[in-house]
């Protein structure tokens, strides 16, 4: 998520912590639902759906705050 814009999402992680906090949420959402699909975390179906669920909402968000943000 915002490939190639490493600077401006610095920059918005240090304006909002908002952004930030759910940046960081996505990304450690990301990992563990790939660790989950790769057999590496062992999680039930339920979980890793309600997983995707939330990373999804962060990512719905992140993409608000994202295309609000003050040019």
């Amino acid at each position: 998520m915002f490939e190639n814009q490493q600077r401006e999402v610095e920059a918005m992680m240090a304006a909002s912590s908002e952004f930030r906090s759910l940046y960081l949420k996505h990304r450690e959402l990301d990992k563990q639902v790939r660790d989950a699909e790769i057999g590496v975390l062992p999680i039930d179906d339920v979980t890793l759906v309600k997983m995707k669920k939330e990373k999804l909402w962060a990512k719905d968000k992140l993409t608000q705050l994202w295309t609000t943000r003050p040019s």
